[in-house]
């Protein structure tokens, strides 16, 4: 039987984004992700004209916020949680194209109208900024829009490295791929995998059935490449085999 998989058919999710008041100067300075995010770029002496633009945003689970093809008028950094990527047909099928962690920057839409569906997979908080007002900073502040260039060049590679995935990779190959993918977003020394999402999610992003991805990381745990760790975490306790794994390399 193939492995490969077809679009999830699911209803529209709904709509329900809690948003509050603009950033204080004060937070940005002392947010938590502020070194891995595109704020970076902005110097502490100009950081209250970020946290003016900034509108705090909550978005409870399994709720969207960003509709594909709907006008492209916010962009959003994910200041904490977990955030689903999806392509959408007409019949209501839907496409995991990727996920989305704390840091990320979302809606960099190279037409007036959002490429992509994004859905929230816990609560998720984040920063929503207007384009205009985001466009005017990056006028004044060139070091931002060079840091926005970054950020959609990098999701230009994901997208390769997804086509590769799926095109060429076998089922370990390619949930291996995923562990490391997960490992490197969640930038943990312990090497502790956070999977939020589902199987099912998983499965649909990885072209292949839940049963598969069931078996593979049963299989994985038996070789002693990961282990269960508490809650939603897969502990990689063999790493360069892993890698090995990953890369097409092993026997």
């Amino acid at each position: 039987m193939s492995d490969q998989t077809t679009c999830r058919r699911d209803a529209r999710p709904r709509r329900l984004i809690l948003a509050g008041a603009h950033r204080q100067p004060g937070y940005c300075l002392t947010c938590g992700i502020r070194a891995q995010s595109v704020c970076s770029v902005i110097d502490d002496d100009d950081i209250a004209r970020l946290a003016e633009t900034a509108v705090e945003t909550l978005v409870l689970p399994g709720r969207t916020f960003i509709e594909e093809g709907a006008a492209a008028t916010d962009f959003y950094n994910i200041t904490s949680g977990s955030v689903k990527l999806f392509k959408a047909l007409p019949d209501g099928r839907r496409q995991i194209t990727g996920f989305a962690t704390t840091g990320h920057f979302l809606g960099l839409a190279v037409s007036d109208q959002y490429a992509f569906g994004a859905e929230a997979i816990d609560t998720v908080r984040l920063c929503r900024f207007s384009r205009p007002r985001m466009r005017q900073l990056m006028d004044d502040f060139p070091r931002l829009e060079r840091r926005l260039l970054a950020e959609a060049s990098n999701e230009l590679v994901a997208a390769q490295n997804q086509m590769l995935l799926l095109g060429r990779k076998t089922a370990r190959e390619r949930v291996a791929s995923f562990l490391l993918e997960r490992m490197r977003e969640a930038q943990d020394p312990a090497e502790d995998v956070p999977l939020p999402m589902t199987r099912s999610d998983m499965a649909d992003y990885l072209g292949l059935t839940i049963e598969t991805v069931s078996r593979t990381l049963s299989w994985m745990r038996t070789e002693r490449l990961v282990a269960i760790g508490k809650g939603h975490t897969v502990r990689i306790v063999a790493m360069e085999r892993l890698q090995t794994l990953a890369a097409g390399d092993a026997a």
